[in-house]
């Protein structure tokens, strides 16, 4: 049996998902921006409520979402709740494995002050506002807004099962209501009188919901495996995470110095970052963790250790490791602080300043995690001190850092037997994880603040500030065991698994005027502009015309098992009565706007900034001066339509258009087409593949015998490779026509942006050049896809279906370009593609 994610795989399932529409009530109230991913979440549970199918899960309903760490499990909770909010559920139930946890996770969900605060100020629900409330048990929850409980695994064993905390929750708390319950870290929850009690919790009611949320899920387990097959509803663990450069990437600083020596260095390079940042306006103040074995009194000892070092350290302590360091990224950053004007004395002055001990903390224990778990949780705040951080294990799980860049191993010994990781391998694995949280920011518009942008630039300087360094000694032992346990959880590529392919473009290319006078056409991202906005219909709200049911007493009753037709009540007749928007009561619709805060004015000007006033969006032509709602009920209402029915009718109204506009903007967009020369883009140059996978194989046997093939190797995937077969079977035809062809591949070096700002790297550029007289060059997008992969992938299908309904013509110095595309190649498909290419160039 598959698990529930992989339903998803379906490409029927992922069509119907791309039509899931995220409602206003999740997007409007949630503080943050909702990432891709995030957005797949949120879709999957409202496929999961909308469709029918094999093997949905049954009531009481229970999910899990196997997330990375520093994925936004949180957001999602939040967004969950509200959408649950929404459909009638009050009362939510939130339990972690640890008191430690449970500050930080209150403030994220009641404290507005609080820089991980979930919910905007005001969080409104269909016009009304909601309160996010603390209760001590269901008895004090209200029916209008949203009712959440606290609790540990402590605090509810003894509550319900020992009846000693005062207060308290008992089972007969959770008769008769409806609940959702909400586990974090839930590979916790799999402990027998632990997950015993939260299922006979969420089986006391029918309709009561179980969410769990957890980064860690052993899929090796049978026990897990039957337990969850039915369950996870979403997979998006480390891995996938790290591949779309959500996260920092690792590196390993291994080196034979001693422990004093390994921490200068790592506070060289601490400084590096802040100076780095600094100089281009980058608010950034990284923190080191020291990290410890065992034992507490070790930590204390590493902390006094520390202080005395930082007491002591010298500009001849600092000269001592730009002498002896062989580490590139501690040459570059010596070369930096020259470029500054900072000496040996400054280096050393600010690194004391940077590390007084008022600016170091301990998370030893559970009190101290506890005691200090606001500060640990905000070390990214402006106005949080907190440099340095010592530790043992108090924060493997439960630890929300961005600004966490270096981890410096205290000690030396290992634990792992026969190459595999032992414990205490493992559990540094899990906090390496944990620090590899990104780090936001962005250098310009276009870019993106919340994911990598340097990993194809490895000269750049600016990779440090997208890089967590583990700081150890050298020891190849225990370095290979620390890499599988790494790798096993996703946070780290080897590179000694990667085998490098130079790709060279052939001698013979290298002379054609193609490559010598040719132009490569393309895009980039860009800041959505709206000076074009300029009402509604701009921002796809055509619709004028709106329909509103009025509330009315009547009804029917007919005999449940009477036979025969059954007919329309004669006697229940209903009208329908159009009533423009400008016949409204004013104030009725001045005050409906103020009950959605997507209709405030400073928001409605990020969409339409030619907007001058809240008089000017009620009344003009261009918003919603010339709306109508139709009206529809019994006559007797028609004729006495009450203030409440315009509110009404205006909510319904209102919610309508800002789904439409949100679905027609977004923040950054593709810009116009403009050229490069082809010499300057495409170039040889080395990759990096994976040993012995399909990828290592460069598909010689054919590439390197054609002309029409650009570089001497395809270093690319099955599909890609039979892609290129097909090409060569199509060539004869398309030689016909034109005078030269090239396929390119395309190892990264052109991104296109569709309208949303999507990046789009398609896999081969095929050129190709008219006979002489016709004076015309085709540049064609192609992208092999297998059939799992284009179901989810179904967006760039879309792009390169409208390149293709909207080519374009440029001309330059006579010579024409025409920019097309062609849907995705498939193997199993072929002969549409075929058809498809003869469509574009025959």
């Amino acid at each position: 049996m598959a698990y529930l994610h992989q339903i998803f795989d379906n490409p029927f399932a992922r069509r119907a998902l791309e039509r899931v529409v995220l409602p206003n009530w999740i997007e409007d109230n949630l503080k943050h921006e909702i990432r891709p991913y995030q957005v797949e979440a949120f879709k999957r549970h409202l496929y999961l409520e909308q469709e029918e199918f094999d093997g949905k899960p049954r009531k009481p309903l229970h999910l899990l979402y196997n997330m990375a760490t520093g994925s936004g499990k949180t957001l999602i909770m939040g967004g969950l709740i509200l959408h649950l909010y929404e459909k009638g559920y009050r009362n939510f139930l939130f339990f972690v494995n640890s008191n430690n946890i449970i500050q930080k996770t209150k403030e994220n969900f009641l404290n507005p002050k609080a820089s991980k605060y979930l919910f905007k100020e005001r969080v409104v629900v269909n016009g009304k506002d909601v309160q996010i409330k603390e209760v001590d048990n269901f008895d004090e929850a209200d029916g209008n807004n949203i009712n959440i409980k606290f609790v540990s695994i402590q605090m509810l064993t003894s509550g319900l099962l020992l009846n000693i905390v005062e207060n308290g929750l008992s089972f007969e708390d959770f008769e008769g209501r409806k609940l959702v319950l909400i586990g974090d870290e839930a590979h916790h929850n799999n402990a027998e009188v632990w997950g015993d009690l939260i299922l006979k919790i969420h089986r006391q009611n029918i309709d009561n919901i179980l969410l769990e949320f957890t980064a860690t899920l052993d899929y090796d387990s049978q026990e897990i495996v039957e337990k969850y097959q039915d369950k996870v509803i979403y997979k998006y663990d480390l891995s996938q995470f790290r591949h779309d450069k959500y996260s920092k990437e690792i590196n390993l600083i291994r080196s034979l110095y001693d422990e004093k020596n390994r921490v200068i260095q790592a506070l060289i390079l601490n400084l590096y970052r802040q100076e780095l940042a600094t100089s281009l306006d980058i608010n950034l103040k990284p923190v080191i963790l020291f990290k410890a074995k065992r034992y507490i009194t070790e930590s204390q000892k590493n902390k006094e250790n520390f202080h005395k070092l930082i007491e002591d350290l010298t500009p001849h302590m600092i000269e001592e490791i730009k002498r002896t360091s062989s580490i590139p990224v501690v040459e570059n950053a010596f070369g930096f602080f020259e470029k500054r004007g900072l000496t040996l004395s400054d280096v050393s002055d600010r690194i004391k300043s940077n590390f007084r001990p008022e600016y170091c903390l301990s998370a030893n224990n559970d009190a101290e995690a506890e005691k200090n778990q606001i500060l640990l949780n905000t070390l990214e705040d402006a106005n949080n001190p907190i440099r340095a951080v010592f530790a043992v294990q108090k924060l493997n799980e439960g630890w929300d850092v961005l600004n966490l860049f270096d981890i410096v191993r205290l000690y030396e010994n290992r634990d792992g037997r026969n190459n595999r990781p032992g414990k205490t391998t493992i559990s540094e694995a899990q906090l390496i994880g944990r620090g590899a949280r990104y780090f936001p920011f962005k250098l310009n518009s276009a870019q993106d603040p919340y994911t990598r942008k340097f990993d194809d630039d490895e000269k750049n300087d600016l990779k440090i500030l997208e890089e967590l360094f583990y700081h150890t000694k050298e020891d190849s032992r225990y370095i290979t065991e620390l890499k599988i346990a790494l790798r096993e959880s996703g946070a780290y590529d080897d590179k000694d698994r990667l085998v490098k392919r130079d790709l060279t473009l052939k001698p013979k290319f290298l002379r054609t005027d193609l490559y010598r006078y040719g132009k490569v056409f393309l895009n980039e991202k860009r800041q959505k502009s709206y000076e074009a906005i300029k009402s509604l219909k701009d921002l796809g709200v055509s619709k004028t015309n709106f329909r509103h049911k009025l509330s009315s007493g009547i009804g029917k009753m007919s005999i449940v098992f009477e036979t025969g037709e059954i007919k329309e009540d004669d006697s229940i007749t209903l009208k329908t009565n159009d009533i423009a928007l400008n016949k409204f009561p004013r104030h009725v619709v001045r005050y409906s706007l103020t009950k959605y805060p997507f209709f405030s004015f400073n928001n409605l000007t990020d969409y339409f900034p030619y907007l001058t006033s809240m008089s000017e969006f009620i009344t003009s032509k261009d918003f919603l001066g010339t709306m109508v709602i139709t009206f529809k009920g019994p006559e007797s209402r028609l004729e006495n339509i009450s203030n409440e029915d315009y509110l009404d009718a205006m909510g319904g109204l209102l919610q309508e258009i800002e789904q439409s506009i949100k679905a027609n903007s977004t923040q950054y967009e593709g810009s116009e087409f403009f050229y490069k020369s082809i010499k300057d883009v495409f170039k040889n140059k080395p990759i990096m593949v994976e040993k012995d996978s399909e990828r290592a194989r460069g598909q010689e046997e054919l590439v390197e015998k054609v002309d029409w093939y650009a570089y001497n190797a395809n270093y690319g995937t099955k599909e890609e490779k039979l892609f290129v077969e097909l090409f060569d079977r199509t060539y004869d035809e398309l030689k016909s026509k034109y005078e030269e062809i090239y396929l390119i591949r395309n190892e990264r070096e052109v991104k296109i942006y569709n309208k949303e700002g999507q990046a789009f790297e398609p896999d081969f550029l095929l050129f190709c050049q008219q006979k002489a007289g016709e004076n015309q060059t085709y540049q064609v997008f192609i992208e092999p896809k297998g059939a799992v992969w284009a179901a989810q992938d179904n967006w760039k299908e879309v792009f390169l279906a409208e390149l293709r309904e909207n080519q374009k013509t440029f001309t330059i110095s006579n010579e024409a370009y025409l920019i097309t595309a062609v849907p995705f190649y498939n193997y199993d498909d072929e002969n549409a593609f075929k058809t498809s290419l003869r469509e574009v160039l025959l």
